[in-house]
């Protein structure tokens, strides 16, 4: 396969939109979740969407192959929740590994197939997907105790290893540390990925890093500003170091400028369609977000775009073909203060 590091220094590369978005569009029952593996299953499933690479998979390579017609370069694995400490909430930690296995499939098999379907040859990539966690390791749940954990980092480290097993083994391209809003989490991600790579001797992913910028402060949940975020995670030496989600592309603009002005890797944007409406929905047009991302483009601030929440294949369409013929960011050389090395 081309080494995507290769194909990033000549172009803008596209990853895909919201998952989510797409699956709620087949109004799936809970029924459909259960499928017939599942069918006695003593808690309720509906929602559970990373289930679904299990009992409804042509579904879900159906998204992806949707994904792959629109434009994108990238498409991310349906394991946003696929980890042991977010399943729990469905009593069905024992899945996790599975569940990543078959996603990463589900995403490479999407790919071929589509590939001989269009007879398109350019490179795809699948990036295994990995997020927050439901529990936070920096905050307390507790309003009363602020000094009260509901996770500890070794429990998030364990979890993330058993999920990278699965994705790397299911043929994933690349991981994912995305949605980030507490960056001790990512750190146990991090961690989780390189103890895998070196215990296991298998030749190490490309990394890339998606933070989350919560609202107009500029900060992630957790407290810190964008520059402290970057500096907290470069030493993972990652693909690419970006945001995604709770803003849609005109509120994340000064954010992706900052970073693209501090980031000695490639960056990534994949906002959402705009902000959600009264009713938690996004009305964003596809031409306005490629019309945004264009204007990012074009002003040198990324490498890879796509969508977060409230994206569709309309919006990746757009959003590909705004920016197929605009050069993509360049590399600063930026002079290191210190010498990062392996602990």
């Amino acid at each position: 396969m081309a080494n995507i590091q290769d194909i990033l220094k000549e172009r803008i590369l596209v990853i895909d939109g919201a998952m989510g978005t797409m699956i709620q569009r087949h109004k799936l029952t809970e029924a459909d979740y259960r499928g017939e593996r599942f069918k006695d299953w003593p808690s309720d499933l509906k929602g559970n969407n990373d289930l679904l690479c299990l009992t409804q998979p042509e579904i879900i390579k159906g998204i992806h192959k949707e994904y792959l017609a629109a434009g994108a370069d990238i498409i991310e694995t349906n394991t946003f929740n696929s980890q042991r400490v977010s399943l729990a909430d469905y009593g069905m930690e024992a899945l996790a590994y599975e569940i990543n296995i078959v996603a990463a499939q589900l995403a490479k098999q999407a790919i071929k197939e589509f590939q001989t379907a269009s007879g398109v040859t350019n490179p795809k990539f699948v990036a295994g997907a990995i997020g927050p966690m439901n529990k936070t390791l920096s905050l307390s749940p507790d309003v009363n105790n602020p000094g009260y954990r509901a996770l500890l980092f070794d429990e998030a480290v364990d979890a993330y290893y058993e999920q990278v097993k699965g994705l790397v083994d299911g043929g994933a391209d690349l991981l994912l540390i995305e949605t980030i809003f507490d960056t001790l989490n990512a750190k146990a991600a991090i961690f989780a990925i390189k103890k895998y790579f070196r215990e296991t001797g298998k030749e190490p992913l490309p990394v890339m890093i998606s933070g989350t910028i919560t609202d107009a402060s500029g900060r992630t949940l957790s407290g810190q500003t964008l520059e402290a975020f970057y500096t907290s995670v470069v030493h993972a030496k990652p693909l690419s170091i970006g945001l995604n989600c709770a803003l849609g592309a005109k509120e994340m603009r000064p954010h992706i400028e900052e970073l693209s002005q501090i980031s000695a890797c490639y960056t990534s944007a994949y906002p959402n369609a705009g902000l959600p409406n009264a009713m938690g929905e996004y009305d964003e047009a596809p031409e306005d977000t490629g019309h945004f991302i264009e204007e990012w483009a074009k002003e040198g601030f990324v490498n890879i775009v796509g969508g977060c929440c409230g994206t569709t294949p309309d919006h990746i369409r757009h959003i590909a073909e705004h920016v197929k013929n605009i050069k993509p960011r360049q590399l600063p050389v930026v002079e290191a203060a210190f010498e990062i090395t392996e602990a």
